[in-house]
């Protein structure tokens, strides 16, 4: 992998760790300030969407770094891109009109899937 990759991947990695361990430690009145969106998803649901972006953050690095599965990076990036479409239609039905974040995040991903896929 090149420096590239480790860089963008990584970043989108810390990022989505931090996000899904918030979701899955904190209650929803903690999260409501920073997330807006949280009342209208039940917890388990927002505990579940926390794993998986835990999971997609191990999945960008672990199989590059263990050079086994290399497949399971550009799946996981994939997987990113898909979460934060979904996460632009939950803010654009609700109330919370800011997706600036969502659409960073998904050429975010986009990028690793191409840099990963490319080396």
């Amino acid at each position: 992998m090149n420096i590239a990759y480790w860089i963008v991947a990584g970043l989108l990695a810390l990022f989505y760790f931090y996000a899904g361990t918030l979701k899955v430690i904190r209650s929803s009145d903690q999260l409501r300030p920073m997330m807006a969106w949280v009342d209208r998803m039940p917890l388990p649901a927002l505990r579940a969407l926390g794993a998986v972006e835990i999971l997609g953050a191990a999945g960008l690095i672990l199989p590059p770094l263990v050079g086994t599965a290399p497949w399971l990076a550009p799946a996981a990036a994939i997987g990113f891109v898909l979460l934060q479409t979904g996460a632009i239609a939950v803010h654009l039905t609700g109330e919370d009109r800011r997706i600036t974040l969502n659409v960073g995040l998904i050429a975010a991903a986009a990028v690793t899937v191409w840099l990963a896929t490319r080396a």
